[in-house]
């Protein structure tokens, strides 16, 4: 199989990459060092949220396939690397995925060839990191090949914005490679915005998820002194979102989710220190804040038993909503495990449910499941609600819950339900 593109990493990122790189009539071939997730592709089974079964199958009829062999990456043109990458123990971008993949585009590297890092991290990973590892083998980036990074902007369980309707960015390790990388994704996305080089590229997806995670620690953190001072702050935001210019509604929760906000300002932030040798103010005081609200959610809770007249030690906590986001099946960095965490340290009996998860891990134990929801909310002391998923009613869990601590704003007000 002679491949027009290669994607490395088959996850949320490189999945829907190649499926629209597959539908726009190209060649696609699947890299993933996981057998059991090449097995599944190749079986016609997804494993992310955003493609059903049918669309791997549509996939596979089109020539898509997928393999665990890294020689088979000499067969593309072009190599697109969508490897996660995890915070490390210091703080900064784990790169030993970035750099397993670069070193196996490497042993395969041609003359012509096109690989494009998509993996999110911290500036002059591409330059520095990717770059040095694909040359040892004599070949020179924008010369011999063309290297460019182009940030992943995947948004799961989006229904509106996809891989072809957003717009792309694309910097190139030279003006040639950002001609070249801008013209390959041009072949499947409406709108390609080419960069001044791969730094500003890089560094364009970090401040975007900077904003929204600075922006989600502000109201997080005015949600806890609006409600010492009686403030409804869902009001608060309804109102000022009637301003037409100037604003832009975000709303607190139970934490931050996900491997976007939790995890990719902290690379900025590293950057900065390792670099620089201070700190980024405003994304280190943004992951105080945001790491605090899982500990507040579960005071919250106590303040409720408490008036009551019930310990947290025994009260039966029922959580509704455990994944990240709503409305799909990823648990990714979500708030929920921490708030478990810290109930069941406190002593409380606590279940779930979740209309996407059957089985849920915390403290390396499984949680009980509550599988008939009603009944199971009027024997709860508490019921939290962490996820606005579409299948939960408001007014159901607000007629049926004894007391209810809702931390997404949408049950009705009432003597019995408190709004974070």
């Amino acid at each position: 199989m002679v491949a027009d593109l290669a994607v490395i990493g088959l996850g949320y990122v490189g999945l829907p990459l190649a499926q629209e790189a597959t539908r726009s009539g190209l060649t696609v071939l699947g890299f993933d060092i996981s057998q059991g997730v090449v097995d599944e592709l190749n079986a016609g089974r997804s494993h992310v949220d955003d493609l059903v079964d049918g669309d791997i199958a549509e996939m596979r009829a089109a020539g898509f396939r997928a393999t665990t062999d890294a020689a088979e990456l000499a067969t593309a043109s072009t190599v697109v690397v969508c490897v996660p990458t995890p915070l490390s123990d210091e703080g900064g971008p784990d790169l030993r995925a970035v750099i397993s993949a670069s070193e196996a585009i490497a042993g395969r590297l041609r003359a012509g060839m096109l690989v494009i890092l998509e993996s999110t991290t911290y500036p002059g990973t591409t330059d520095e990191v990717v770059r040095p590892l694909l040359e040892r083998t004599g070949l020179v980036a924008g010369t011999d090949f063309h290297l460019a990074f182009s940030p992943e902007r995947i948004d799961p369980g989006n229904a509106t914005f996809g891989m072809k309707n957003t717009p792309k960015v694309v910097g190139g390790h030279t003006g040639a490679c950002t001609a070249a990388a801008a013209a390959f994704y041009r072949r499947f996305v409406d709108t390609v915005v080419e960069a001044k080089s791969t730094r500003e590229a890089e560094t364009a997806k970090l401040l975007e998820n900077t904003y929204r995670h600075i922006n989600i620690a502000l109201v997080n953190e005015m949600a806890m002194f609006c409600h010492e001072l009686d403030i409804d702050l869902w009001d608060v935001i309804r109102l000022a979102s009637s301003k037409p210019f100037g604003f832009q509604p975000f709303y607190p929760g139970p934490g931050v989710g996900g491997h976007c906000i939790p995890i990719d300002p902290n690379y900025l932030s590293h950057n900065v220190r390792a670099r620089l040798g201070y700190p980024f103010r405003f994304v280190e005081l943004a992951q105080e804040i945001n790491a605090t609200m899982p500990t507040y959610v579960a005071q919250r809770v106590q303040n409720i038993l408490n008036r009551d007249r019930k310990a947290v030690n025994g009260s039966r906590v029922l959580l509704l909503g455990v994944t990240y986001k709503r409305d799909i099946a990823d648990q990714r960095e979500s708030p929920a495990v921490p708030v478990a965490r810290r109930l069941l340290a406190l002593g409380a009996d606590v279940t779930f449910h979740d209309p996407y998860v059957q089985e849920w891990n915390v403290n390396d134990a499984v949680l009980e499941r509550v599988d008939d929801l009603e009944p199971a909310l009027a024997t709860a002391d508490v019921v939290v609600v962490l996820q606005h998923h579409r299948e939960y009613d408001g007014e159901m869990i607000a007629k049926n819950a004894v007391r209810v601590l809702d931390t997404r704003g949408f049950t009705p007000p009432s003597s019995t339900v408190e709004h974070l």
